[in-house]
């Protein structure tokens, strides 16, 4: 541990949270930076569930301030949320991780050619295709749970599942997303919390980082709306694709 360290690990969370805050994927810079200090990666994703449960309480703060959430409206995903993202810190000392290989690249690319090609009626909504009792019963659990278990793009799919799913807005499905992100966040942390997992130093020097990013994209998005969020979460699920295929090998070092 050095000054080096912690200031990239700062600088990183920061731009991290600012990028999960729009597009989520900020797991994409957080996870790596942290694995490159040597940390286990076990320990890597507890100090990461840390920082980003700062990261995505910063965020979902900003927006009930300015008024684009409803506690009522929210409330029952954040719960369903929560018991995901518990769920899936759970399983991750039981689960084979080795089906994620095949699972993860194959959702982040659909997720990323239907926001490229998708018509712009996704921006404004459209119909619902799934009932809201459904929905929060099974689609948000479930990505809790790959939240509590991987993470990486975890905003980005309940982003997707809000328009996709729910008809929703493409603005109103991203600040849903913000608020049910911090609910899997937080259902996993406490999980790592308790087997002892967390590294405090990292974990704190991070956290300031990704309260001043998540604050300033809350801002933008704001004011930015779809216009800025919809290319992020194409350029993030994209990036977070070559980072896979370099990790597997099917790219070259450069």
């Amino acid at each position: 541990m050095n000054i080096e360290t912690l200031a990239a690990l700062g600088a990183g969370a920061g731009i991290a949270g600012f990028v999960d805050t729009l597009a989520g994927g900020g797991g994409l810079i957080t996870v790596p930076l942290l694995l490159l200090t040597g940390l286990p990666p076990l320990q890597a994703l507890a100090t990461n569930k840390l920082q980003g449960t700062f990261g995505t309480l910063s965020a979902t703060a900003v927006l009930l301030r300015k008024g684009q959430i409803s506690v009522g409206e929210i409330q029952a995903g954040f719960v369903a949320a929560f018991v995901g993202g518990a769920l899936g810190a759970l399983a991750v000392k039981i689960a084979n991780a080795a089906a994620l290989d095949i699972l993860i690249p194959l959702v982040l690319a659909t997720i990323a050619l239907y926001f490229l090609f998708a018509p712009r009626a996704a921006e404004v909504g459209g119909e619902a295709r799934l009932s809201r009792a459904a929905y929060l019963r099974s689609i948000v659990p479930a990505i809790g749970i790959y939240d509590g278990f991987l993470g990486p793009g975890t905003g980005s799919f309940f982003a997707l599942a809000g328009v996709a799913l729910r008809g929703e807005p493409l603005l109103k499905a991203t600040v849903a997303a913000k608020v049910f992100n911090f609910g899997s966040n937080l259902g996993a942390l406490v999980l790592f919390l308790l087997a002892g997992k967390v590294v405090w130093a990292f974990g704190a020097v991070m956290i300031c980082g990704q309260i001043l990013g998540a604050t300033v994209g809350s801002h933008v998005m704001i004011r930015g709306g779809a216009r800025l969020i919809r290319p992020l979460i194409v350029c993030v699920c994209f990036a977070m694709l070559l980072r896979y295929a370099w990790q597997k090998g099917y790219l070259p070092v450069l």
